[in-house]
């Protein structure tokens, strides 16, 4: 084995490492918020640090045309995803509260249902 397989070797372990730490804090973290961070930034490095050994071991255009593809459609989707998850946990009252420093999405959501309880300001 050469230093230079050792070293893709050693990123494959770094991403099975940091995906296993994205599941682990998935399941161990006590609310929402964490866990959606736990589950969207090891997550989006593993992936990052696999393709990287993907690219090393293959330097094809191909491979690097397709490793450059996912990881633009994982870093579009990943923080979208995580964003509607929070919100949907926020909306059903799995989100503690208690825990936020700043609750913008709240005051965002009471300003909302107060404009409509409201009715339309031209008073149509």
């Amino acid at each position: 084995m050469t230093a230079y397989e050792i070293g893709v070797a050693g990123l494959i372990l770094l991403s099975a490492f940091l995906s296993m730490a994205a599941g682990i804090g998935i399941l161990r973290f006590p609310d929402v918020p964490t866990r959606l961070h736990a589950g969207t930034k090891p997550q989006v490095l593993g992936l990052a640090v696999v393709l990287l050994a993907v690219v090393l071991r293959v330097p094809t255009w191909g491979v690097v045309s397709t490793v450059v593809l996912i990881m633009t459609f994982q870093l579009l989707t990943q923080p979208m995803t995580a964003h509607m998850l929070g919100r949907a946990a926020y909306r059903s009252d799995h989100v503690r509260r208690d825990l936020l420093i700043e609750d913008d999405l709240g005051r965002d959501i009471d300003e909302h249902e107060h404009e409509h309880e409201a009715g339309p300001a031209d008073g149509r």
